[in-house]
């Protein structure tokens, strides 16, 4: 059977449904194609401002140098490069010695991160690249620092996304993943259920005006991998020394790996 008969033919969780390779990618491109304009603000809502701890924890994880050469995949609307050049910029440091790129599939989110570049001031020092996870368009070792944030539970083919991951990392360089989990703490879970399969989808239709697209985000979560099980991709893909620190009673983990 060739890639393409094969690709037609294999199926992906889209939610709780269960769709073919080639619509999933389709549908998870209408979604953020409806969220761009409100996807920040929903973010500060629906997290209660959380979103930004865990953030801040995984550029503390990465720790990024001027020399670094650094990449943010499904970078969306710019959060986490803006925050890679914050931290290079601060007292003490000089910037980037090397343009940060964002690579999103979505051309609308990476308009709304191109547009929030020159709102804070930055006209130049960043690469704003659409292509999906899963067929970077860099070079074999262009990158020493990357991440991906909030993205890899809507990649349609996560093994090749992750073989790409391995393929574009230098020798030594470090890849996380901030993602959401679904090992939630027995405790916090009924609680969490509730908010996120019910009131998620309200704030959705009343902000964004898009119930649908939150319900399948929130959905998402619950057939993503747990965090030992993600692990073990990262390391059938080349991945050495991987690790995973769980945040907030496991609602997400920081996934570190390293190109050895």
């Amino acid at each position: 059977m060739n890639a393409k008969a094969d690709s037609n033919n294999r199926v992906r969780d889209f939610g709780f449904e269960e769709v073919k390779l080639d619509e999933h990618a389709a549908r998870v491109r209408g979604v953020f194609d409806s969220v761009a304009g409100r996807y920040d603000l929903m973010n500060d809502l629906m997290s209660g401002g959380l979103h930004r701890v865990w953030k801040k924890l995984l550029i503390d994880r990465l720790d990024p140098r001027p020399a670094m050469r650094l990449a943010d995949i499904a970078a969306g609307t710019g959060d986490i490069a803006f925050r890679m050049r914050a931290r290079l910029e601060q007292a003490g440091k000089s910037g980037p010695q090397h343009p940060i790129t964002l690579c999103d599939p979505n051309s609308a989110m990476l308009e709304q991160a191109e547009s929030r570049a020159i709102d804070r001031g930055y006209l130049s020092g960043f690469d704003f690249v659409t292509a999906p996870a899963e067929s970077l368009p860099f070079a074999d070792r262009s990158f020493d620092g990357a991440t991906i944030s909030f993205g890899l539970r809507n990649v349609t083919d996560r093994a090749a996304a992750m073989a790409d991951f391995h393929r574009v990392m230098d020798f030594g360089g470090h890849f996380l993943c901030l993602e959401f989990s679904p090992a939630v703490l027995p405790v916090l879970k009924p609680v969490y259920d509730a908010y996120s399969l019910n009131v998620l989808p309200w704030l959705g239709q009343r902000v964004a005006d898009d119930a649908e697209s939150y319900r399948y985000l929130a959905e998402s979560i619950r057939t993503f991998p747990e965090p030992e099980t993600l692990a073990g991709e990262f390391r059938a893909a080349g991945f050495g020394n991987v690790t995973w620190q769980p945040l907030s009673g496991g609602i997400v983990a920081i996934h570190s790996a390293w190109r050895v």
